[in-house]
């Protein structure tokens, strides 16, 4: 049965049954260009994504080690760093299936799906635009289903906060905006980086976690 990433990597913050690994990317590092350069690809993925993947396994290791002595104040120190680097980890996990270079557009039940609850792709995308790059700092900007209210939602997150367990909302599209994912191409104008982006998106990929969220 198909689970989303978030359920697949989570369950192991606590059983420790296996070390966490750098997944690896579905395409070249200069398969995403001009959007996105080969050499911002090469240091995202082999050296960001690592790090938090490195620093996940070594905080899960020590908070393994307080679980078994008992120690609650040295497992409750280490909860902000689980936070963080299992958040870089799940998001970048996203991030990277969600982009491809054949690009295209959505189509079938998501398309539906953003018509119904945004009116139009280019209003969505707009909004989207305007939420993500407003962020303050680093973070995340999202696409989520609301499970509750069965419809799309659009919302940020700071640093590397998880969607899922931050917001309740599951992850369909993220769009990196730290710094490290587009400085070197981009400068300073993030709007640009944005709106890019859209060129590269993965729908198919966004379509297919859509239909797993409405299960």
């Amino acid at each position: 049965m198909f689970r989303t990433i978030s359920q697949r990597l989570l369950p192991r913050c606590t059983s420790m049954r296996q070390k966490h690994t750098l997944p690896d990317l579905p395409y070249d590092f200069n398969a995403l260009e001009p959007v996105i350069s080969a050499e911002i690809m090469l240091l995202h993925h082999q050296k960001h994504h690592q790090t938090y993947v490195n620093m996940l396994n070594q905080t899960e290791e020590k908070f393994m080690e307080a679980k078994e002595k008992n120690d609650l104040k040295t497992m409750i120190a280490l909860g902000p760093m689980l936070r963080f680097n299992g958040g870089g980890h799940l998001n970048h996990s996203i991030f990277w299936q969600n982009l491809s270079p054949n690009g295209g557009e959505p189509e079938g039940e998501l398309l539906e799906a953003i018509n119904k609850d945004y009116g139009s792709l280019e209003n969505m995308k707009n909004i989207f635009s305007s939420a993500t790059v407003a962020i303050q700092g680093s973070g995340w900007g999202w696409l989520g289903y609301n499970k509750t209210t069965k419809t799309l939602a659009i919302t940020t997150c700071a640093n590397q906060d998880p969607l899922e367990p931050t917001t309740g909302l599951v992850p369909l599209l993220g769009i990196d905006v730290w710094e490290h994912a587009y400085y070197l191409q981009y400068k300073n104008v993030r709007a640009d980086y944005v709106k890019n982006l859209f060129k590269i998106i993965n729908w198919k990929d966004v379509s297919v976690r859509l239909a797993f969220a409405k299960q």
